[in-house]
Formats: C-alpha cells, sequence, structure tokens
C-alpha cells in the first residue's frame, strides 16, 4: 500500500499571523504547532512531508522545525515564488503578494505522486483528524476526482479573543461536499453562534455544522486541474498585485463541472490556532492538557 504524503503550506505562505510565528515555541519543550502535526501525522501512517516556504527564510526552518524530525519521517522542500507561473504569464512587477494556497500546492506537482494531504502549518488539527484523512486517502490511491476533506464542527474552531473566518460547508445526502461559502466573521454569542453579515444583519449557524480548515485530501491529478485553471485564472489577473488562486476557488469549480467529489470526514478533534495573539496562553493551555491525558509525550521528539 502506498503511503500518503503530508503537504504543509509552512512560514511564511501568506499566513494569518506572520510567518516566522509559525517558529514559536507552544510545547513544554518549544515545540511549534507544525511539531505536533507532524508527530500525528507519523502515528496515522504518513510516509512523507512536503513543505512549501518561502524560499528566503528556508535555513532557518530547516534548523529550527525540520532538524526535529527528519530522522523520523522523509521530507521534502519546495518554494512558492511568485515568478512560478505557466509559461507565457509574468506577473506584475510591483506584486509582492504570494498568489494563493492553491498555487502553493502546485509547487509540489514535481514531487508528489501519491494520495496526499494538505494542512496549515499554523494550524492544530488533532490525532484524530489525521487518522480519519490518512485511512481515506490510502483508499483513494490509484483514483481520479474523488477527493476528500475533514470538516470541523463550527463550535470546534471558535476564538475566545475575537471573530473567525470559516468555509460554512454544505453537503448533501451522501456527506459529499456541495459548496463552501466563506463567513468572515463568526462568533459566539449567549451560547449562539453567528456571523455578522456585511449588510449588518445576523446569522445563526448550528454549532455542528461542518467548516473547512484547510485539511484536504487530493490525488495527483489535482494539479493537472489545478495548473490548467490556473491559467485561466491568470488570464483575468495576471497584472493583478492581490488576486489569489485559493484551494475552495479550485475545489468548487471541479465540483460545479462534475470532474471531482469531496467527501467530508468526520472529527472529533479540536482545532486551534493562533488567530490572534490573545489566543497563544489558550493553545498553551490546551496542548498542556492534551499532554496530562497521555495523547503526547512531554518531550515530542526524544
Amino acid at each position: 500500500i502506498m503511503k500518503p504524503t503530508l503537504y504543509v503550506m509552512a512560514a511564511g505562505m501568506g499566513s494569518r499571523y506572520g510567518g516566522l510565528k509559525q517558529m514559536d515555541g507552544l510545547g513544554p519543550n518549544g515545540e511549534t504547532i507544525i511539531d505536533y502535526s507532524i508527530y500525528d501525522a507519523i502515528r496515522a501512517g504518513f510516509g512523507k512531508v512536503v513543505f512549501v516556504i518561502r524560499r528566503d527564510f528556508a535555513q532557518d526552518f530547516k534548523d529550527i522545525v525540520i532538524s526535529k524530525f527528519e530522522s523520523k519521517i522523509p521530507v521534502e522542500i519546495v518554494y512558492q515564488d511568485i515568478t512560478a507561473l505557466p509559461e507565457g504569464f509574468t506577473p506584475n512587477p510591483e506584486r509582492v503578494k504570494p498568489w494563493g494556497t492553491n498555487h502553493a500546492i502546485l509547487m509540489g506537482k514535481d514531487v508528489v505522486k501519491e494520495p496526499f494531504a494538505v494542512i496549515n502549518g499554523d494550524d492544530f488539527y488533532g490525532y484524530e483528524s489525521f487518522q480519519v484523512l490518512a485511512d481515506q486517502l490510502v483508499s483513494m490511491t490509484g483514483k481520479k476526482g474523488e477527493y476528500c476533506m475533514v470538516g470541523f464542527p463550527v463550535k470546534n474552531t471558535l476564538s475566545e479573543s475575537g471573530t473567525v473566518s470559516r468555509g460554512v460547508c454544505q453537503t448533501n445526502s451522501a456527506g459529499n461536499l456541495e459548496s463552501i461559502e466563506e463567513h468572515t466573521k463568526i462568533e459566539s454569542i449567549n451560547g449562539s453562534i453567528v456571523n455578522h453579515n456585511d449588510d449588518g444583519t445576523e446569522k445563526v449557524i448550528a454549532p455542528d455544522t461542518p467548516v473547512s480548515m484547510n485539511m484536504w485530501g487530493f490525488t495527483p491529478d489535482y494539479f493537472e486541474y489545478s495548473y490548467e485553471f490556473f491559467k485561466e485564472f491568470l488570464k483575468d489577473n495576471e497584472k493583478s498585485l492581490k488576486a489569489e488562486f485559493y484551494i475552495p476557488t479550485m475545489v468548487d469549480y471541479l465540483i460545479n463541472n462534475g470532474t471531482a467529489t469531496v467527501k467530508v470526514l468526520n472529527t472529533t478533534s479540536k482545532w486551534f490556532g493562533v488567530t490572534y495573539a490573545d489566543d497563544k496562553p489558550n493553545v498553551l493551555l490546551q496542548l498542556n492538557a492534551l499532554i496530562e491525558k497521555g495523547i503526547y509525550p512531554n518531550k515530542l521528539w526524544e
């Protein structure tokens, strides 16, 4: 059986709170959130890790992050570069912003040949999420157009420090994704979860509604579809300073034209991350609670 690959959108990839923060020590011995993700991925049966990072801090990333676990699992690095575009396209010379999450995925097309998971480097997903995703990816070996994503109950993804932006998922009776709609101001108020709509109204969201936290499962054919669709995207946006090519945009396109189905996998894991600086103490508390329960050792990489 071919082991799946873990593809990590890591430091500096337009992460929500700035690249180098992903190297912040949050565990009792300086472990980063990435350390916990790799530890969980190894336990769940992933066979290789590919990081997509910015070239300008590759050395720091290797020294601070990768050096801790490169003896435990094969690791490769690819680089997201603004100039890495299909032949015939050139970016606006003034552009500094990366081309978005699905462009980051495209950087891996020459090194990933097996079913693969995609995650954010600055998000804590929990062991069970990696396990359900790994099992599904193994079952996808050799297939095309049958993808998956882990859907977290929205109640397990909130911040106590402010509103959050989440991709709220609609599924059909078969448990497949029908649509993802970005809700940008979700919070818990008086026991209800609400989104503050742009027009000033509020929309109540059921606590168990699945949301996307960028934890996806694809087969290698996804690269070919993405490459072709990216060329269409660039015809309109080549000279833009800010337009980004996002994973949900690509997935939505493939679902709507009948090329792919996306199975939504359930998890009881609680997501957490540092959306706001004030979230950090809470992340430390949650990690310590998991260590006390014996889910993680005190020293991750002994």
